[in-house]
Parts: C-alpha cells; sequence; structure tokens
C-alpha cells in the first residue's frame, strides 16, 4: 500500500476514536435534554454529506477514485501537503469536540442549562468543528488525489457547513442574547478574528 494512503488510515482510525471518546459523554446527555431542536435539512444533510466524504476517503484508500497521476514524483510533495493539512485539522477537530464536552450534540439543539463554549478554540473562531472537518477532508482528498472528493469538499460540504453554521448561530443568539452578540464581536466565524 502507498505509504501516504497508509498513514491517512492510522490517522483516519485514531482521531475517529479520539473523536467517539471525547463526544461520547455529549451524546448521552444530549438525549434527553434538548430544550429546542428545530427542524432543518441543514439538521442532517452536511453530516450526511461528511458520512459520505469519509466513505470515500476509505475507498480512496484502496486507490478507488483516486487519479493515476498521484504515484507520478513530481506531485509527491502536494500529496505531502494534503497529508499535513489532514492530520492537523482531524486533530484540532478532536480538541474542538473535546471542549464542547457536555453540549457536543450531532444536531443543532439547546440543551437544558446550555452553556456558551469560549475556550479552546471557540476563544478564536465560532465554529472550529466545522472548519477542521473541511480542511481535513480537502487534505485527505489532496493526499489521495481523489477527483470525486475534493469537488463534494468545495461545492457541497463547504457551503452546507456555512449555511449550518449561520443557522445554529441564530439558535445561539435567540438563547444567549447578549452573550453571544459580545462572543461574535470578539471572535471569527471561520477564521480568527474575521466575521
Amino acid at each position: 500500500m502507498d505509504p501516504i494512503n497508509l498513514l491517512i488510515i492510522v490517522n483516519l482510525i485514531a482521531s475517529i476514536s479520539a473523536n467517539w471518546s471525547g463526544a461520547k459523554k455529549g451524546l448521552k446527555t444530549s438525549v434527553t435534554k434538548v430544550i429546542e431542536r428545530p427542524h432543518s435539512y441543514l439538521q442532517k444533510l452536511p453530516p450526511n454529506i461528511s458520512a459520505l466524504i469519509l466513505i470515500l476517503i476509505i475507498l480512496g484508500i484502496f486507490d478507488i477514485g483516486n487519479l493515476s497521476i498521484k504515484n507520478d514524483e513530481k506531485y509527491q510533495m502536494i500529496r505531502i501537503s494534503g497529508l499535513i493539512v489532514f492530520i492537523i485539522f482531524s486533530w484540532l477537530q478532536v480538541s474542538a469536540f473535546k471542549s464542547l464536552g457536555n453540549y457536543y450534540t450531532q444536531d443543532i439543539v439547546i440543551l437544558k442549562e446550555h452553556k456558551l463554549i469560549k475556550s479552546g478554540l471557540y476563544k478564536f473562531i465560532r465554529h472550529p468543528q466545522y472548519l477542521c472537518q473541511i480542511l481535513s477532508d480537502l487534505g485527505a482528498g489532496i493526499a489521495l488525489f481523489n477527483y470525486l472528493i475534493v469537488p463534494i469538499v468545495v461545492l457541497v460540504e463547504l457551503p452546507l457547513f456555512v449555511l449550518r453554521a449561520r443557522y445554529e448561530e441564530k439558535l445561539l443568539e435567540k438563547y444567549f442574547k447578549d452573550e453571544f452578540i459580545n462572543y461574535k464581536k470578539h471572535s471569527g466565524f471561520f477564521i480568527p478574528f474575521i466575521g
């Protein structure tokens, strides 16, 4: 197996395991303690697209959907750059999920006794979990030279997560009012200090 593909599968297994352990506590508490769960296609579609991309990454590890030129020596630095982006942002996403703790959920919800998380990566940006998902998927697609992953991330996942984040912000502003408005002034949307 290609060494880059091997590193992708090792990181994928390790980061998924870490994400699961970080999110497990929040998943247990979120089931019964929901105050509001709006109905929208943004609840399920973006996570389902991410799941599709995960399947495509796994297929790409076994060279399904990858460009044959990926083995050309002149493209190795591009692939290595993609691998580095994939590894860095998959672990930053683990950090974001761990920061959420009991407030982690798959859905856009407000929980009983919900607190606005403003620590860790959330100190700088309001949606690090989405940004990290997008960049880690993009990095994996580039590392694999996969002709399906990169377009789906750029044309489908990115816009859907931006829409989902904006929808989530409306709900957070509704419940946290001035606290959230003040938090917005001191944090970026996806990029630190911007929007």
